[in-house]
């Protein structure tokens, strides 16, 4: 009789396939990677909007000056024109103030179509189906982003070239010894069509602002729970304060508070 002999215990019994070991992932080659860097354009795309973030609020801060009438606006605009006279010419400042802000808005727009474009590259046709409430906003910022670069082209020839049809009727352009800031706000504002888009462009802003502010926190590598809740606070806090106090100017006007 023969005897049957269990197979060892530290043993596994013969599967009659090769065991190999497993294979190490192989890191993409440097020249392979794609260049600039995922990391690259969001930090861009975070010091861009922060800046614009900044900027943001202190326009409208300065745009509530309306409610002080049409001499201490206009006195404000003026200044901005004549900011470090006689070190610089006139109106010298603002236009640094605007190749910064160009030069953001390229990188920002840039860097935002290039990780979009990898993003859909990436996922192919295997895409996610439908749409959830806490993706909603990451998903609308393309969207909204558009829409806001669309009002500030709008924005500039409104109220800044004076171009018609965008600038009212009674345009009057500024000069070095006088300023009509209020009176060309008034009348665009008084067009309820642009009063309109006005109040949606901002409330559009203010759900850019409170996403993008919060991205700005996880973009440049904030990982404390305090530090982000503090970031997300501060995001909640400035998108609302430049969405309600840019809509309060347009309800203002309409309302007859503002003439």
């Amino acid at each position: 009789m023969s005897t049957v002999i269990p197979p060892r215990a530290d043993k596994p019994p013969h599967s009659g396939k090769a065991v190999g070991t497993p294979r190490a992932v192989t890191p993409m080659p440097t020249s392979k990677r794609p260049r600039p860097s995922n990391v690259t354009l969001k930090v861009t795309m975070a010091l861009t909007g922060t800046v614009f973030a900044l900027f943001v609020l202190v326009h409208m801060i300065g745009n509530l000056k309306v409610y002080t009438g049409p001499g201490h606006f206009d006195d404000y605009a003026h200044w901005l024109r004549t900011l470090l006279e006689p070190l610089l010419p006139y109106e010298g400042m603002l236009w640094i103030f605007r190749a910064v802000l160009a030069l953001c808005l390229v990188l920002h727009v840039g860097a935002s179509f290039i990780l979009i474009g990898r993003s859909h590259k990436a996922k192919g046709r295997f895409r996610r189906k439908g749409m959830s409430i806490k993706r909603l906003p990451a998903t609308l910022m393309p969207y909204t982003g558009l829409v806001l670069l669309i009002f500030i082209v709008f924005h500039i020839l409104d109220l800044t070239t004076g171009t018609r049809p965008a600038a009212s009727d009674h345009f009057v352009s500024t000069t070095e010894t006088s300023s009509h800031a209020y009176h060309n706000l008034v009348e665009s504002l008084q067009r309820w069509p642009v009063a309109a888009f006005y109040i949606l462009v901002m409330v559009l802003l203010g759900t850019h602002l409170v996403h993008g502010l919060w991205s700005v926190v996880n973009d440049l590598g904030a990982t404390g729970h305090r530090t982000r809740r503090l970031g997300a606070l501060v995001a909640l806090v400035v998108a609302a304060a430049v969405m309600i106090g840019n809509i309060s100017i347009p309800i203002a006007v309409l309302a007859g508070l503002v003439s």
